[in-house]
């Protein structure tokens, strides 16, 4: 006979699990894709665009690959010395990685504000270099680049933790460098972490707004997100355009999320052979 264990079984979880994704994931989006049907083909078409929204695409994503991809070489880089060295101040550090978590993002958009601006503390020595950081496409770049910092960090620290270090030892004795330890032993074992770390940092980014509103200027066709542009549509009562912009970006995250998580199966098989 089957032996029952002490929790509940596959059945009734599974039933909890699709409830609950059903009434706070599915029937949001189900409701946004339901509203773009009061458009005609060629009215969504229009809507979705236009100068002014392929502008936003290409500032929201191009930034947002651009911040993810930094996080990832950096967090790696701050996770690597938070799991493997002791030093003063190392809680202090550790904090500080998770300030933007409980920063709200408003506070964080006007202090990126103050420090970048053509008077503030840094901007007043970048901007006489012809380095221009607030109310430019950098701006947004540097925002996106500080609230993603976290997910990367907190996702690598705990496989960097679990890694035994006496494999890097016995590599070394083996005689292979440090690059070559890194490159073959360290990294593929950390990829499937920096993956998600990436995939959950550019998510985060893609639909922030409230950091990179102030620092982005919010120029049309220049520095506005589309985030932003989102809410410019409801604020002037288009909300059928609004709701078809906001449908191309979940269309589209979705599909990068998608390859996202493909590679990090791809990595996990491959590390099992």
């Amino acid at each position: 006979m089957k032996r029952r264990g002490v929790l509940p079984g596959f059945h009734l979880t599974f039933g909890f699990t699709l409830t609950y994704l059903s009434l706070i994931v599915l029937l949001p989006l189900g409701a946004l894709i339901l509203k773009t049907t009061a458009l005609t083909w060629p009215q969504f078409v229009s809507a979705v665009t236009g100068p002014r929204a392929l502008a936003a695409y290409k500032l929201s994503f191009g930034a947002s690959l651009i911040g993810a991809s930094v996080n990832v070489v950096f967090g790696l880089l701050v996770a690597w010395v938070l799991a493997r060295y002791k030093f003063p101040g190392k809680s202090l550090l550790d904090a500080l990685v998770d300030l933007p978590f409980a920063l709200p993002t408003a506070v964080a958009g006007i202090a990126l504000t103050a420090l970048y601006s053509e008077d503030g503390w840094l901007g007043r020595h970048l901007v006489p270099h012809g380095i221009q950081v607030a109310y430019t496409q950098l701006g947004v770049t540097v925002a996106l680049i500080f609230v993603g910092l976290p997910f990367v960090v907190r996702t690598v620290e705990p496989v960097l933790l679990d890694f035994d270090p006496q494999v890097e030892e016995a590599a070394a004795v083996l005689g292979a460098s440090r690059l070559r330890t890194f490159t073959r032993i360290l990294l593929p074992a950390v990829m499937p972490a920096l993956l998600t770390g990436f995939a959950l940092a550019f998510a985060r980014a893609l639909g922030e707004y409230g950091s990179v509103v102030f620092i982005s200027g919010n120029m049309p066709l220049h520095t506005e997100i589309i985030p932003l542009l989102i809410v410019t549509k409801l604020e002037q009562y288009d909300y059928t355009g609004a709701t078809a912009i906001a449908v191309v970006m979940l269309s589209s995250s979705f599909v990068i999320l998608l390859i996202i998580n493909a590679l990090q199966a791809r990595t996990r098989k491959k590390r099992r052979t």
